[in-house]
Parts: C-alpha cells; sequence; structure tokens
C-alpha cells in the first residue's frame, strides 16, 4: 500500500483502537507515518524500541505488598498513565522472542500485569520485513493474529508531496522527479552500507543545509545515498545553473521557456517550492501565465503539485485559460 492509503487507513483503525501492524523496508517512513497521525489527530505519541528491551523492562518487575500479602508488579514508567495517544512498538519483529511474549497481553488484553492501558491509547507495531537484511525473530502466530497488518511500498508521488510540505530542498525534489528510481535503491542482496531511501534524502537535505565543503561533499553525500546515486544527483544539480530565473517567473517578467529534460523537472520544482515558501494571488497567475507556453506535461505537473499542496486557483483568470488549454491532459 501506498503511504496516503496507510495514513487514511491507520486513521480510521487508531480511532477505534484496533492493534495494527506496519511493516516495510527500513527507511520508507513507517514511524514518521504513524508519528504524523498523532501530530494531526491531537493526541500524545510513545515510541518504544522493543529490540532494546529486556522482558521485565515491558513487564515490570515484582514486589511484596504488605497489605495484600503477595506480589505485585510495578509497571515501567513510560507507559502511558491517562489521555489519549498512540503507543508505537517499533522494531517489534526485531526484539527477542521473550520480549515479545511480554508484548501478548498488552496488545491483546491492553494490559500486563497490574498495568491497564488507558481507553484513549492506540496501540500500533512496525517492523522490517524477514528478507530486509535486519536481525529480526519471525513473530509467533499467535502474536502476528493479534494485528491488522499493512505493508507500506515506496511512493514517489507521495514522497514528493511530502517533500514540499516539509521544505525539502527543491534540487532535490526535481532530481527523485527526474530519477524516479533513485527514491529507494535498497537491495538486500547487495552487502552495501549506504543506500538511498526516503530517510537518507533527508538526510542529504540537512548535509546540504550544512554548507559542507565543496571537494568534500560527494564523500559526505556517498556516506548517506550510496557512490552511484551522488554522483548522479551532483550532475543534476548543475543543471540549475541552466535554470530561468524563478523570481522573474514569479513577477511576470520572464520568456525563456527551456527544452531540456532535467532542466524542465529541477524548473517545476524550484517554482512550486518557491511559490509554497511565499504565496501570493499575483504570483500564482504569473506562474499560471507562464506554464501556458511551457511543455504541457510539466505545465500539468507544476499545477498539480501546487494543488496536492493545498493551493486553490480556481478564482484565477489564468487558470480558466490553462484548463481550456490542458483539458485533454486532465481527462
Amino acid at each position: 500500500m501506498r503511504a496516503s492509503e496507510v495514513t487514511k487507513s491507520l486513521n480510521a483503525l487508531v480511532s477505534k483502537k484496533v492493534p495494527t501492524f506496519l511493516w516495510g523496508a527500513p527507511g520508507i517512513g513507517k514511524s514518521s507515518i504513524v508519528k504524523q497521525i498523532a501530530k494531526e489527530k491531537g493526541v500524545d505519541f510513545i515510541d518504544l524500541r522493543l529490540a532494546l528491551m529486556d522482558p521485565t523492562d515491558l513487564k515490570g518487575i515484582p514486589f511484596y505488598d504488605k497489605e495484600s500479602h503477595s506480589a505485585l508488579w510495578a509497571p515501567p514508567a513510560f507507559l502511558p498513565r491517562e489521555g489519549e495517544g498512540i503507543l508505537f512498538l517499533d522494531e517489534l519483529n526485531s526484539a527477542a522472542p521473550a520480549v515479545q511474549s511480554s508484548a501478548y497481553q498488552l496488545i491483546l488484553d491492553r494490559r500486563i500485569g497490574e498495568y491497564v492501558l488507558p481507553e484513549g491509547w492506540a496501540i500500533v507495531a512496525a517492523g522490517n520485513r524477514d528478507g530486509d537484511r535486519g536481525v529480526t525473530y519471525r513473530m509467533p502466530a499467535p502474536l502476528a493474529n493479534r494485528f491488522v497488518h499493512f505493508e507500506l511500498d515506496v511512493s514517489v508521488d507521495d514522497w514528493r508531496e511530502w517533500a514540499y510540505k516539509k521544505s525539502i530542498d527543491s534540487r532535490i525534489i526535481a532530481y527523485i522527479s527526474y530519477k524516479n528510481e533513485h527514491l529507494f535503491t535498497f537491495d538486500a542482496k547487495v552487502q552495501a552500507k549506504s543506500f538511498a531511501t526516503p530517510r537518507s534524502w533527508e538526510y542529504v537535505h540537512n548535509i546540504l543545509q550544512a554548507n559542507v565543503e565543496k571537494e568534500l561533499l560527494l564523500d559526505v553525500l556517498s556516506g548517506a545515498v550510496g557512490r552511484e546515486v551522488a554522483v548522479s544527483f551532483l550532475s543534476f544539480v548543475k543543471v540549475m545553473d541552466k535554470l530561468p530565473d524563478i523570481t522573474m517567473i514569479m513577477l511576470g517578467k520572464s520568456e525563456e521557456y527551456p527544452e531540456e529534460i532535467d532542466v524542465l523537472y529541477a524548473l517545476s520544482s524550484g517554482i512550486v517550492s518557491r511559490y509554497l515558501q511565499d504565496p501570493s494571488d499575483t504570483a500564482l497567475e504569473h506562474i499560471l501565465e507562464y506554464t501556458l507556453d511551457l511543455k504541457s506535461e510539466f505545465a500539468v505537473l507544476i499545477v498539480q503539485d501546487l494543488q496536492k499542496n493545498g493551493v486553490t486557483m480556481e478564482h484565477s483568470q489564468n487558470f480558466k485559460a490553462w484548463v481550456k488549454k490542458f483539458a485533454y491532459l486532465l481527462a
């Protein structure tokens, strides 16, 4: 399932407190999706890395109660006591079997030992697949049967929408739009330390913001996404020098229309990123006017990206002209 589909499904099941398990390759945003759902719902989020725990970490430790003359379990402080939220059990299938066993009761009965999970809390778990070169343990059937399972796929369209909202460097968005296959290059059969994933491209964004010395940049980027992808990305970045002045486009003062495909991808993401940073009706009119003479597929790409990020344009006179010209591509 695409990230957008998983998000909609999880949103519905979290509301009904149905335990869910999200499967997927490393670095594709499993934990980010769950955290974002909690943020949008305005509820708390607790991330437990079960692979780092012992059985007693989850169940607590026994102590003698003088009043009842019996042994009780003291639950850990990190488990919620009140309110609403999502309890996220990350790397559940990377936890030792004894830890997974400790999670049985919490997941099914919403309690463990003396502890009871508050009514307002939902349980979501996640983990890598068995073939993803991670440390995993086969999940016992009784535990697996306690979840509704989803497998997360990598979607370039979903990633681009997320990247615009997160103000990811427009050069990265342009490159992934041009080279879709480089969003995710993980191969479980290849023993590579670095490979491209949605998570490592976010690292690339941070590296570019860190102003790494030019002669070191290739080696640093290679450490994030692998040498081959880093070389290709830096080669692509050089096309940014061929771009028309985006400021002039937004002012309605540019008549430059590039023909090279890689330059057009860079231009499209550059226009969308710049507009989302400083939106105005005047700039939108000028962008729409500019796209009327742009290659049709890139005119559509720009408008669709703006719309996906909440930009309304039905009120625009230029949009009416735009729809008239490109309606055949939208059918």
